[in-house]
């Protein structure tokens, strides 16, 4: 496979991953199906949420690489190494891909952080004395594995797996998004040294 034909899988692969980040972002802040928690400024919303770490790192700034990506990929192996496009515009498309690679890898970098920090802090609810708190972010417990203590949260109902699936696709997603903008970063920089031998990311160039 050339460098081409890899940027074409790279650019496609992004795409649902991002729309997945952005689709359980949003989710994330209707917990229960409810429009109240987006009220306020999502005062009833946790930090992480607000953060948008699906909806910006694993979203917005993976999207916009992957539609690059891709369109670099359809100028076949190598293309426009020395930095010819197709309309004859002196543009260095595979030098840019790296560039548009290292923001997808900023981007799914953030995602995995907040949606880890997510998972760990745990959601914002309602407890048994009607105060609103966040009862695993200050407890050494591992609630993630102990369903059991999930009933420490009243409102919104649900609210705990709610939190612990939509976190963990998001976290999940935003890790393949990481593996494949490093792929891209390593693919296309051995682009400028190949000469038809197999390149150290096991692809061969036909330049």
């Amino acid at each position: 496979m050339c460098t081409g034909k890899c940027s074409r899988v790279v650019g496609v692969g992004l795409w649902p991953l991002a729309l997945t980040c952005i689709i359980c972002n949003l989710l994330l802040c209707f917990p229960d199906w409810d429009t109240q928690y987006v009220q306020d400024g999502g005062r009833l919303l946790t930090p992480e949420v607000l953060y948008l770490g699906g909806l910006v790192g694993g979203g917005a700034m993976i999207l916009i690489p992957a539609i690059h990506i891709q369109a670099t990929g359809q100028q076949g192996c190598c293309g426009n190494r020395c930095g010819v496009t197709l309309t004859g515009s002196p543009l260095p498309q595979m030098f840019l891909s790296i560039l548009f690679a290292l923001v997808g890898v900023a981007g799914s970098v953030y995602a995995v952080s907040v949606s880890a920090l997510g998972l760990v802090n745990g959601p914002l609810c309602e407890v048994a004395n009607g105060n609103w708190e966040r009862p695993f972010h200050t407890t050494d417990e591992d609630y993630l594995f102990n369903t059991s203590a999930w009933d420490a949260c009243v409102n919104p109902p649900g609210v705990v797996r709610f939190n612990v699936i939509l976190f963990s696709l998001v976290l999940a997603a935003a890790l393949l998004e990481l593996l494949l903008c490093g792929v891209q970063v390593l693919n296309v920089g051995n682009c400028g040294l190949c000469s038809g031998q197999t390149s150290a990311c096991l692809i061969v160039c036909d330049c």
